[in-house]
């Protein structure tokens, strides 16, 4: 009992440190980093860890016109996890936009 109790500990510890977040954000120079609700949010996916998959984001279609004021990607625990789950045969990521 107390070894398998053990191994499933081991599992979720292994499975939480392989499972990180990350963001990259891109701003205007000398702007701060926005943290209220984007104009755009889409999951993206990509495949083999990642390199697999290319995705493009028109910011002028999804602004309307106007300017970007941040871009965002997120690679979220929820997306680590789901990475996790298949051996990074799925990886998503999320895309967020700011518009002015």
């Amino acid at each position: 009992m107390r070894e398998s109790w053990c191994r499933m500990f081991m599992t979720v510890t292994m499975a939480v440190t392989l499972v990180g977040c990350s963001t990259v954000t891109i701003t205007q120079q000398g702007r701060r980093k926005l943290t209220s609700t984007p104009t755009y949010e889409k999951k993206q996916s990509f495949f083999l860890w990642g390199l697999a998959g290319e995705r493009w984001i028109d910011t002028r279609e999804v602004c309307g016109g106007n300017e970007p004021k941040q871009m965002q990607t997120q690679f979220t625990f929820v997306d680590g996890l789901l990475n996790f789950i298949t051996l990074g045969i799925y990886a998503p990521r999320t895309a967020k936009v700011w518009c002015e």
